[in-house]
């Protein structure tokens, strides 16, 4: 929920606080992050710290932090000191999520058929906390966004204290610097499939960087007044693929899995770039797809195939490769994109924009098709 209070809305907010220029390097604050913190913490909760403690201190760093940037934005301090405390709410978020999937793999049976259904209800808790902003507090282009997604990370720490408490998977001894930021992570990128899922994720996210802030814009432009609950309808396609994901990789070779989430995202910016409401809602329902079937799918792919013992490293070099090197990427390139097609203020060529999204995201397709082979069963990886 806390989430999609801030996430949905960010380039609103900036934009009607006179900071609109800022949007492409507050979003790249929290690809800065992504390439330090997730890693360090994977390896933090895989060697030292239970993942729950771990959870509520980052909630909390999160909460204070958040709640200072909306008020630097309320008190209309310099661009320098923005970005400053905006990096450091990236810096103490971005672990949270790998965190919290490692958490819920580590209790299942059988991921599966398990996580879909279960990763589900955050989804929910995205879509309320859209509608929270629009209907419930007529905030899309408030700093009360970030001041009421604030005061949720507090609850989000009552609850965790829910969850049972469990010793890190190694015992703390001496190690090596690249043990301690999780670096040595990267030795799972030798094995062909690992390697061509992770690249294939960081590059898939240089054209999805674009759907939550440009979307936002581009309805804007068309008259929708609740942005962020308009944008929910997203998570109504999400869930519904949640649900199904498990029937879905029970039929459907993994390979094609994957591709069909890239392939609907190519579809769904094509739609976008006609800037009539009618398609471009179709294609925010089609992103539900979009993302669920690959990067679901993923997070479901490093549980089987991953030792239990690399586990939260994985799944944290996962969120360096998406929100590190791909939305690092997406965000600036995007930026820049948005600025030549003249709708980084919602208006422009709105076409032009989006087809070139959509080249992109049909490269990423292109390229995943060729080199993915797959043809061995999922097993448990021996590394």
């Amino acid at each position: 929920m806390p989430m999609g209070m801030w996430n949905v809305p960010l380039a609103m907010v900036y934009t009607a606080h006179g900071r609109g220029h800022l949007v492409p390097w507050v979003l790249s604050t929290t690809a800065l992050a992504a390439f330090v913190s997730p890693l360090f913490s994977g390896a933090l909760m895989d060697q030292r710290m239970a993942g729950t403690r771990l959870l509520r201190l980052l909630a909390a760093l999160t909460s204070v932090a958040l709640g200072l940037t909306s008020l630097c934005l309320h008190w209309k301090v310099g661009d320098g000191l923005l970005l400053f405390v905006a990096q450091i709410q990236a810096l103490v978020a971005a672990p949270i999520w790998s965190i919290a999937s490692s958490l819920v793999l580590s209790h299942l049976r059988d991921a599966p058929t398990q996580f879909g259904p279960i990763r589900a209800c955050a989804t929910f808790g995205w879509m309320v906390g859209c509608w929270v902003i629009s209907w419930g507090l007529g905030a899309d282009g408030s700093v009360v966004a970030g001041v009421a997604a604030a005061l949720l990370w507090l609850w989000v720490i009552g609850v965790s204290k829910l969850l049972p408490e469990e010793a890190p998977a190694e015992a703390p001894t001496p190690r090596r610097w690249v043990e301690v930021m999780g670096l040595d992570a990267l030795g799972l990128l030798r094995d062909r499939d690992h390697r061509v899922v992770f690249i294939t994720a960081a590059l898939y996210c240089i054209p999805l960087a674009a759907f939550y802030p440009y979307t936002a814009l581009q309805l804007r432009h068309l008259g929708v007044q609740q942005v962020s609950a308009m944008l929910s309808v997203a998570q109504v396609a999400e869930i519904g693929t949640m649900l199904l994901l498990s029937r879905v990789m029970r039929r459907v070779r993994l390979k094609w899995v994957f591709a069909a989430g890239i392939g609907i995202c190519v579809v769904r910016y094509w739609l976008a770039s006609f800037s009539q409401l009618t398609p471009v809602l179709l294609g925010i329902f089609l992103h539900g797809f979009a993302f669920t079937l690959y990067f679901i799918t993923t997070q479901i792919y490093l549980e089987q195939r991953i030792e239990p013992r690399w586990r939260a490293r994985a799944q944290a070099l996962l969120a360096l490769l998406m929100s590190g090197v791909g939305n690092l990427i997406g965000y600036l390139a995007g930026g820049w994109w948005a600025a030549r097609c003249g709708v980084s203020a919602g208006q422009g060529d709105w076409r032009s924009f989006w087809l070139g999204q959509t080249a992109a995201a049909a490269s990423v397709l292109l390229f995943f098709v060729i080199a993915y082979r797959g043809r061995r069963p999922i097993q448990k990886a021996t590394q």
